[in-house]
C-alpha cells in the first residue's frame, strides 16, 4: 500500500495537478486580499462612527460575515455600516460559500482522488502470471466472458484506460489493469507472451488496431475478435494465429434454422468428440401429446432428453413429464443416435402456403444474415426496416415501422408463418413480441436478446425461443479457451465435464442420484480413450473415470457442492 507521502509526490508531479494548485493558490490569495480590503474599510466605518477596533478585530468581523456566522458581538450602528455589512455578507456567500467550495473540489480534492485512484488500481501484472485472458474493451460478450471465466476460476484481466472505471471494477472485485489498448507498452505489462488469449470484440477498427498491436509485442498468442462487415475477415486475419467470428451473422443463421419449414429437425449446438447436444422442438412430431416413459425414445433411439424449454423455462423431466406442442426437447446422444431420433419422431414436413413468409423484423447484421440462411432454403421471408440507408432492392424489403400495424399488414402478418426479430433493442424486442403474439396468437415468434437478462422477459412478451448474443459468443470463445471442456450457453444450458466424485465410484448411475440430488444429467463417461454416450443407467462409475454432465448454471452448482461433500 502507497503511504500518503508517495501520494502526495505522485500528486503533484503531475503538470495539471500542479497548474490547478496553482489556481487554487490565486484564487486564496484574492480571498485574503479582499478580506483585508473589508478588514481596512472596517475600520474606516467605525472610525466615523467614533469606533475603534485592532486591526485583528477587523479580520475577525470580516471572516464571520462573509462565513455568515453572524456572532453580533461587533455590529455597525449607522445606515452606511449595515449598508457596508449587506455587502460583505453577499460577496461573503459567493466566495465562501460556492466559489471556495467549488474551486476546492474542482482543483484539489478531485485530482487528489485521481491520484489515489491511480495508487491503487495496477498497471500491470506479475511477471508469473501465465495461461490467463486478455480482455481489451468490454461490451455485452466481454462482460459474460469475465462472468463465466470467473465461475471456472482461469485466470483474466481486463484492460482500461480509464482511471476511475479501472477503480470500480476493481471495488467490485474484478482483475483490472489499467493502459491503453492501443499501446504496446501495455501488453507488454501484461505479459501477453506469456497469455492464453487476447480477446477484442469492440468494433473493425479497434479490433485491428489492437491486433496489430498486439503482434508488435508476441507472434504467438491466439487473438480471439468479432468482425461486423465481410471485408474486415481477411484483414482481422492477417496478423496470424486469429480467430475471428462474425457473431452477428452467426446470430441471424441461427435463428433462422429455428425457423418452421425448414428441414432440420434436430439443431446441435454443443460437439465433444462423440458427443452431440441439441435441441428439437416438439411441434409438428409425433410426440405431441405423449409422456416420455411412452415415447420409449430411449429404448428406440439412445438419446437422453436431459431438459424441456417451456416459453424459456428449462424443466428437468420425469418419466411422466408430458410433451407439449410448444416443448423444446434438449438431446443428447452420438450422430448416429440423434439421426434415428429425427426418423423415428419427425413428421411430414409442416406445409405453409406459398406466399406465406417469414417476418423479419430489423434490417441490421443479424437480420441480413437470417434472410440470406432462409433464402438458401427456398423459404420466402420479408424485412421490416425503418432506416433507409438499409432497405436494399427488390420486394423483400418493406420500409417503416415495425411497431406500426400498417407497416405488419403490409409486411404480411396476417399470414406469416413465423417473426423473428432481430433489432440491437431489447426493450424494442420485448415491445414488439409482445405486440406481435397480441396480434397472433398461433406464430412463431424467435427473438433475440443482446443481454442475458432480457431472456426471461422476452418469454414472458410471448417469444417461443430467445437467443442470447452475449451468451452464444462467450460460448464461442470459451470453447476455443478450453477445448477440453464443452460450455454452450446459447439456450442457458451448461454443459461441463468432471472428474467421477469419490463418494460415487463404484455406484450405478440409478445409485448415485446425481440427476436427482443435483438436477444434472451425465450424458457421456470417458474411461481413457473411451467414450460412452447415453450411459446406461446401471452402468458402475469407475475411478478416474471423466463424467460428461448437462443442466443449468444452478444444477452446476448443486453438482459442485455435491462432489466436494465427499
Amino acid at each position: 500500500m502507497l503511504i500518503p507521502t508517495t501520494q502526495l509526490l505522485l500528486f503533484f508531479q503531475n503538470k495539471t495537478t500542479r497548474r490547478n494548485f496553482i489556481t487554487l493558490a490565486k484564487f486564496f490569495i484574492l480571498l485574503a486580499l479582499i478580506v483585508l480590503v473589508y478588514s481596512t474599510l472596517f475600520h474606516i466605518l467605525m472610525l466615523y462612527e467614533g469606533r475603534e477596533y485592532s486591526w485583528i478585530t477587523g479580520i475577525y468581523w470580516a471572516l464571520t460575515v462573509m462565513s455568515t456566522l453572524g456572532f453580533g458581538d461587533i455590529t455597525f450602528q449607522t445606515d452606511l455600516g449595515l449598508i457596508f455589512t449587506v455587502f460583505v455578507l453577499v460577496s461573503g456567500i459567493i466566495f465562501m460559500l460556492v466559489i471556495l467550495p467549488f474551486t476546492f473540489i474542482q482543483f484539489f480534492y478531485a485530482p487528489w482522488l485521481e491520484v489515489q485512484a491511480r495508487a491503487r488500481t495496477p498497471k500491470q501484472l506479475p511477471e508469473d502470471t501465465h495461461r490467463h485472458v486478455i480482455i481489451a474493451g468490454l461490451d455485452p460478450v466481454t462482460w459474460k466472458l469475465v462472468e463465466q471465466l470467473k465461475k471456472k476460476n482461469h485466470p483474466y484481466v481486463i484492460l482500461t484506460p480509464d482511471v476511475q472505471s479501472a477503480a470500480e471494477l476493481l471495488d467490485k472485485g474484478y482483475r483490472v489493469v489499467v493502459g491503453q489498448p492501443d499501446d504496446p507498452i501495455t501488453y507488454t505489462r501484461v505479459q501477453v507472451a506469456r497469455a492464453a488469449m487476447v480477446v477484442a470484440t469492440i468494433d473493425d477498427l479497434i479490433n485491428t488496431n489492437i491486433s496489430f498491436t498486439v503482434r508488435e509485442i508476441c507472434e504467438s498468442v491466439p487473438i480471439v475478435t468479432n468482425a461486423d462487415k465481410d471485408h474486415s475477415v481477411d484483414i482481422l486475419q492477417y496478423p496470424g494465429n486469429m480467430y475471428v467470428f462474425q457473431f452477428m451473422k452467426m446470430l441471424g443463421e441461427a435463428l433462422a434454422q429455428r425457423t418452421l419449414g425448414l428441414d432440420e429437425t434436430i439443431n446441435v449446438i454443443a460437439s465433444y468428440d462423440g458427443l452431440r447436444i441439441g435441441v428439437a422442438p416438439a411441434l409438428c412430431s409425433s410426440l405431441v401429446g405423449t409422456q416420455l416413459f411412452q415415447s420409449g425414445m430411449r429404448e428406440k433411439t439412445g438419446v437422453t432428453v436431459v431438459g424441456i424449454w417451456e416459453k424459456g423455462i428449462l424443466k428437468l423431466p420425469s418419466p411422466q413429464t408430458t410433451i407439449n406442442q410448444s416443448s423444446i426437447l434438449v438431446l443428447a446422444g452420438s450422430s448416429a443416435q440423434l439421426e434415428r431420433f429425427a426418423k423415428t419422431y419427425s413428421s411430414p414436413r409442416r406445409t405453409f402456403d406459398a406466399d406465406a413468409p417469414v417476418l423479419i423484423l430489423g434490417g441490421g447484421r443479424v437480420g441480413q444474415a437470417a434472410a440470406e440462411r432462409l433464402q438458401r432454403d427456398g423459404i420466402q421471408c420479408k424485412i421490416v426496416e425503418k432506416r433507409p440507408n438499409l432497405i436494399g432492392e427488390g420486394d423483400m424489403y418493406i420500409q417503416g415501422d415495425a411497431a406500426d400495424l400498417d407497416t405488419l399488414k403490409r409486411a404480411g402478418i396476417d399470414r406469416a408463418r413465423s417473426v423473428i426479430i432481430t433489432t440491437h433493442n431489447d426493450d424494442m424486442n420485448i415491445y414488439l413480441t409482445f405486440y406481435c403474439r397480441q396480434l397472433r396468437s398461433d406464430i412463431q415468434i424467435l427473438s433475440r436478446s443482446t443481454v442475458e437478462m432480457s431472456v426471461s422477459k422476452l418469454h414472458r412478451a410471448g417469444a417461443d425461443l430467445v437467443m442470447s448474443y452475449s451468451s452464444m459468443a462467450a460460448g464461442a470463445i470459451l470453447n476455443i479457451l478450453l477445448p477440453g471442456e464443452i460450455s454452450v450457453f446459447t439456450d442457458g444450458l451448461v454443459v461441463f465435464n468432471t472428474p467421477v466424485p469419490a463418494r460415487v465410484v463404484g455406484k450405478t448411475l440409478i445409485e448415485s442420484k446425481i440427476r436427482a440430488k443435483t438436477g444434472c444429467s451425465i450424458v457421456a463417461v470417458r474411461t481413457g480413450s473411451a467414450l460412452q454416450v447415453s450411459p446406461d443407467p446401471t452402468s458402475i462409475l469407475p475411478e478416474q473415470a471423466e463424467l460428461i454432465l448437462v443442466g443449468t448454471d444452478e444444477a452446476e452448482k448443486r453438482y459442485n457442492a455435491f462432489a466436494e461433500a465427499g
